[in-house]
């Protein structure tokens, strides 16, 4: 492993620019602009004294897609610069590798323990002062939220960069990351094969005269396969978004939404 460029001061400077990672999202890409603008001191610190080409494919690497949670970004952040502090030029491949398969895990991560569990539970602590008329209501709530998620995104930085500095020291350490890589690319195709069939609603309404009891059609299709017609939007909006690299997403949801209403007016959906 090489010497250690990265300071403290880099760290914190990724660590304040983390809060501001939602203010720049886009269809396209979602989070990359944030994502590069936290990571452009630790870019801007390895890139200094190489040639200005390979800063402009640094950067251009780092805006590719990417979309996770925002409290738990700072980890991804951390191993991220650890990466890319510890490998060559040739194999800065991988640094994106990595980032893009933490990025799923750790969004389902985020949703369901914070946006979904601790977020909750702050609100209702100051909705009980806020019904009744307490301004304390709304400060309480934010002071709250932030008394964990300000932790763990500082501690989630430091420790994903220090973290992922042991791995890459030890003998083993481009294998463990491989191994991570893939078993983070698991979970999040398990993530989203359960977000498919809990989240994709998509029924049809069409039925044949066969006698006195009428075959229905999605009474059929969901004795062959359940959830077939979910799982079959889902794929061709993966596809349309996969042949035009992202750039047609508004147009895939609009077209998804005219779609839908033509076709529920028409009986077709219901």
């Amino acid at each position: 492993m090489g010497e250690q460029r990265i300071t403290k001061k880099e760290l914190n400077k990724v660590f304040w620019r983390s809060q501001l990672i939602q203010m720049s999202h886009n269809y396209e890409r979602m989070q990359s602009l944030g994502t590069l603008y936290c990571l452009n001191p630790i870019l801007k610190k390895l890139y200094k004294d190489k040639p200005k080409e390979e800063k402009i494919n640094a950067m251009k690497r780092h805006l590719e897609f990417f979309n996770s949670h925002p409290v738990t970004i700072p980890f991804i952040l951390g191993v991220t610069s650890a990466m890319e502090e510890n490998t060559d030029e040739e194999d800065k491949d991988s640094v994106l590798s990595l980032k893009t398969s933490l990025m799923g895990p750790l969004a389902g991560l985020g949703d369901s323990l914070l946006n979904f569990t601790w977020m909750p539970i702050c609100g209702s602590v100051g909705a009980a002062f806020a019904i009744q008329g307490n301004i304390m209501g709304p400060i309480l709530m934010l002071l709250l939220v932030n008394l964990l998620y300000f932790p763990i995104k500082y501690y989630g930085l430091n420790m994903g960069y220090s973290k992922g500095r042991e791995i890459l020291s030890s003998g083993e350490g481009k294998g463990i990351l491989d191994r991570l890589a893939n078993m983070a690319n698991v979970l999040g195709v398990i993530v989203a094969g359960g977000l498919i069939a809990t989240t994709v609603k998509v029924k049809l309404g069409v039925e044949f005269a066969a006698g006195e009891n009428p075959l229905v059609l999605q009474e059929m299709l969901d004795k062959v396969m359940p959830n077939l017609l979910p799982l079959a939007i889902t794929m061709i909006c993966f596809y349309l978004l996969k042949k035009w690299n992202g750039k047609h997403a508004v147009a895939i949801i609009f077209g998804v939404l005219i779609i839908a209403v033509i076709l529920a007016m028409c009986g077709i959906l219901v």
